[in-house]
C-alpha cells in the first residue's frame, strides 16, 4: 500500500478554495458534500467522484480548481464515479458508487 499523503490533499483542497468536512479510510469527504477523493495504489494519483446531485457547471469550474492545484503538487486526481449518500442506521452513512454513464 502507498503512503496517504493527507497533509498534501489538505493543501490542494484548500488552494481550491475548499475544505475537508471528514475523513474515513481511503475516503476524503469535501466540504458541502459535493466531491469525495479516494486515495489510489499510486500515492501521486487520487480518484474524484462526484455527487449525483451536484450541479454540473459548478462542479466542472471546480474539478479544474483541483485539477490544478494538484498539478502543481505534482499529484494528479482521475476522474471517478458518480456517487450518492443515504442514512444507513442512527450514526452511519452508506455511498452508493454509479457505473460512468
Amino acid at each position: 500500500m502507498s503512503e496517504r499523503k493527507l497533509g498534501v490533499v489538505k493543501d490542494i483542497v484548500e488552494a481550491a478554495g475548499m475544505g475537508i468536512a471528514h475523513v474515513y479510510e481511503d475516503l476524503v469527504f469535501l466540504n458541502h458534500n459535493a466531491f469525495l477523493i479516494q486515495f489510489t495504489g499510486d500515492s501521486s494519483r487520487l480518484l474524484l467522484h462526484l455527487n449525483r446531485d451536484a450541479e454540473e457547471e459548478l462542479a466542472q469550474g471546480q474539478i479544474g480548481l483541483l485539477k490544478q492545484a494538484a498539478q502543481e503538487q505534482e499529484m494528479r486526481f482521475d476522474d471517478g464515479s458518480r456517487y450518492a449518500l443515504a442514512e444507513d442506521g442512527e450514526d452511519s452513512v452508506r455511498i452508493e458508487f454509479f457505473p460512468h454513464q
